[in-house]
């Protein structure tokens, strides 16, 4: 039997994905496994042992199609359900079950906070199209494997972090899903522990600021023996935008513990069984986006009558308080 799966984007929900490759391929006999998705999301998938083929979205539908159809699959499995996949449904062959988005029930969540969402994780939605097929979950997580010629050296960081580090995802595809850059150094002071920014290009302006409020300086030193007395040990290592995704998921599989916004760095970190501080905004948990099959704590406000404002997020805030993030409480301990 050969199967297409089709997931377009973007990091987290690629990742989200991974138990249905890897039920597909344990749980039925003699099966090839193929995977569709954008050529930028490569490196997410090129070291799955669960996959025979993955093809990409790189020169256009027209020319995936042509690919696709050469296939002669028997199964396609669309895992996005947008006008793409749906062209690709009309146009190869093969039998064709899709995932069932609940863009209305989000629609109602977020226009009149009328909750009528499933109690489940997306995930265990994700098994649904495959039922069929006699696979069922396993409840064995999420899988992120690591090219080898990514795997990060510990050396590769400062001295300062080689014993340990605390990992900060600190980016979001929309602002509002991202704490104001005062309220992450404010978390950063909470955590006190060496911590390692991650995030892309987009990141690095933020990381710098917080890294330098951090830093020790010459007019600092004044100050530094009572801040050693107050038991401060926060040290900031900026990695936005040194790292790709594949070195970035190497380095949160070695932190001691992670905090990540609402992004597909905190499904990475799901992977690792790391034990995750989740802070979210304008969109909530229920979506059915949490950390899946590994200890995690949840940042969020529910004092607001305004959240869920989006299933997606803003470039600011509707109503200009953002009182989502700026008001969020950082209740923690970590030994």
């Amino acid at each position: 039997m050969k199967i297409l799966i089709i997931r377009f984007s973007s990091i987290g929900d690629i990742v989200l994905t991974t138990p249905v490759i890897r039920a597909l391929k344990l749980q039925l006999d003699d099966v090839e496994i193929h995977y569709c998705t954008k050529e930028e999301y490569l490196p997410l998938l090129v070291e799955n042992p669960y996959l025979d083929k993955i093809l990409t979205l790189n020169d256009g539908l027209v020319k995936l199609i042509r690919q696709l159809r050469k296939e002669r699959y028997d199964e396609i499995i669309d895992l996005h359900n947008n006008l793409r996949s749906l062209l690709i449904k009309a146009s190869v062959q093969g039998k064709k079950t899709s995932f069932r988005k609940l863009n209305l029930v989000k629609w109602v969540m977020v226009n009149f906070k009328i909750d009528k969402l499933p109690n489940a994780h997306i995930v265990d939605r994700y098994i649904e199209p495959v039922v069929h097929l006699g696979v069922k979950k396993d409840g064995q997580g999420l899988d992120y494997f690591i090219p080898e010629k990514d795997n990060v050296e510990i050396d590769w960081l400062p001295e300062t972090h080689r014993n340990g580090f605390v990992a900060y995802a600190i980016g979001g595809k929309f602002e509002t899903k991202k704490l104001p850059v005062k309220r992450m150094i404010e978390l950063c002071d909470r955590i006190n522990k060496p911590i390692v920014l991650l995030g892309g290009e987009e990141d690095v302006k933020n990381g710098n600021e917080i890294q330098v409020f951090f830093e020790k300086t010459i007019d600092s030193q004044p100050y530094e023996k009572s801040l050693l007395e107050l038991g401060k040990k926060t040290i900031i290592f900026n990695g936005c935008g040194k790292f790709n995704i594949n070195q970035s998921a190497s380095l949160l599989k070695q932190a001691s513990h992670v905090f990540s916004h609402d992004t597909g760095l905190m499904h990475i970190a799901s992977a690792f069984r790391k034990q995750i501080f989740s802070i979210w905004g304008n969109t909530i948990p229920a979506f059915g986006m949490f950390p899946y099959k590994t200890k995690f704590l949840i940042f969020e406000n529910k004092k607001i009558k305004c959240r869920p404002c989006s299933k997606l997020g803003f470039d600011k805030c509707p109503k200009g308080h953002f009182k989502c993030m700026n008001d969020l409480v950082f209740d923690f301990y970590l030994p």
